[in-house]
């Protein structure tokens, strides 16, 4: 059979045994290059299939590694396993589904085909997705947290439900380890929570079980909301130290929540999304990520407290609402500020080129972003003052959903609540308040370094 990758690549499955369920064995598959005597004729890569014990791809796709057979009834009756349980893998397992295939180290495709071409392009699609692996916490709960999402993911596909195998891992102790003394109470409360409390793996191992979409789709919610309180227990501060020359900006050693109250300018009334009264105001959040952008998110929580954005008129261009140029409001003109997926720190006064297969731990290409606009004088530098809302859409994005603009500004959090206000503002409509309601504490300002 025939996978199609895109319009130029075909990539052509051929078991040498006898079809079989995916459940009952496991394959290797080796990727090689098939010769073209024509370049005009689209490339073929040869698929080789063999029954194993072990997953010999060594990539960093779902697939990967495959653990062996589980037997549900004895993994959820035995108490101690379920004690030791963190995290579940769930791997599907049907031949005749597309396959989803990740890890390009296994391909004879340059990494930036890759990325614009797959379907599969692993951008988080959601600010509390990205937020959440933004995080910089330990790398057993991160483990945990990337097995979860995968079975996330796999829900999501037509006619592939993720009910074939299961691992558990056992990491306790390490997690709660590297959680700060002072706050290790606390994470043992919530571990607890995650193991065997409402919305736990127990309970999602019985959705799983039952083989149950819905429930098992609200139980990965439950559970990765309780991994990333986890993981921000893990976070105390910045995983990196700032370069010397920027230890004079204001910064944000976490992240902090600013709310937004929206008035309109022209008198009329935002309408609820889901019933109620129409609002002459309207409230929306932002979460902002110090963790990946501590010098962009530390100007503008510095900005927020000043009162600086109180009555900023709004305008909307494009894909964008941006709030109005400073004048004698200006905050710092901190350099552009961008983390590369998979780096430890962020990159200053350069731009990430997609192309290449360079991609942003925050990325623009999320409804509700939220980015600092460049300077007038160098577009190594983001605005001292003026921010915009991205209303990404994927009908005028590039190829494989990402904006055209990704990796070319300082995108510095996500608006978390209110996004639905976000299509309601028109140009002319005002900030009445900002408002830095969590994450005072993370503020560093410039005197108190």
């Amino acid at each position: 059979m025939a996978f199609s990758l895109s319009s130029s690549i075909t990539l052509s499955f051929t078991p040498s045994t006898p079809k079989q369920h995916f459940l009952s064995t496991h394959f290797a598959f080796r990727f090689s290059r098939a010769r073209s005597q024509d370049n005009a004729r689209p490339l073929q890569f040869k698929v080789q299939c063999k029954s194993s014990k072990d997953f010999l791809v060594k990539d960093q796709s779902p697939w990967s590694k495959i653990p062996t057979w589980l037997d549900l009834p004895a993994f959820i009756n035995g108490k101690a396993k379920v004690e030791s349980l963190i995290a579940v893998i769930l791997i599907m397992a049907q031949i005749t589904s597309p396959l989803p295939l990740g890890g390009w180290e296994s391909w004879s495709i340059l990494p930036a085909n890759a990325v614009l071409y797959s379907p599969e392009t692993k951008l988080p699609r959601t600010g509390e997705l990205a937020l959440r692996r933004a995080i910089p916490a330990n790398t057993n709960m991160k483990a945990i947290q990337a097995s979860l999402e995968d079975i996330s993911y796999l829900l999501r596909i037509p006619q592939r439900k993720p009910y074939g195998t299961m691992e558990a891992v056992d990491g306790k102790d390490s997690i709660l380890a590297s959680i700060p003394a002072d706050l290790r109470e606390k994470g043992s409360t919530i571990y607890a929570s995650l193991i065997d409390g409402k919305g736990g793996l127990q309970e999602l191992l019985k959705y799983i079980k039952d083989q149950d979409p819905d429930k098992v789709s609200v139980g990965l919610a439950s559970s990765l909301d309780t991994v990333a309180e986890l993981e921000l227990l893990q976070a105390p501060g910045l995983s990196f130290l700032l370069p010397e020359q920027y230890l004079n900006y204001p910064r944000l050693t976490g992240r902090a929540i600013v709310e937004l109250t929206i008035e309109k300018g022209d008198g009329s009334s935002f309408t609820p999304e889901s019933g109620g009264e129409p609002r002459k105001t309207a409230t929306i959040q932002v979460v902002l990520d110090g963790y990946s952008a501590p010098l962009t998110t530390g100007n503008f929580a510095k900005l927020v407290t000043d009162g600086a954005y109180d009555g900023t008129k709004l305008s909307c261009i494009n894909q964008a609402i941006i709030s109005e140029s400073g004048t004698d409001k200006n905050g710092y003109s901190a350099p552009l500020e961008i983390m590369p997926s998979g780096q430890f720190e962020p990159l200053y006064k350069t731009t990430l080129s997609v192309q290449d297969g360079e991609l942003p731990v925050l990325p623009l290409s999320v409804y509700g972003a939220v980015a600092m606009a460049h300077s007038e004088a160098s577009e190594e530098y983001s605005s001292p003052f003026q921010f915009f809302f991205y209303l990404y859409d994927k009908r005028n994005a590039g190829l494989g959903g990402i904006s055209f603009d990704e990796g070319q500004f300082s995108v510095f959090g996500y608006t978390t609540s209110g996004r639905e206000i976000l299509p309601q503002i028109r140009t002319g409509d005002v900030i009445r308040s900002a408002k830095l309601v969590e994450g005072q504490d993370r503020l560093v300002l410039p005197n108190e370094s």
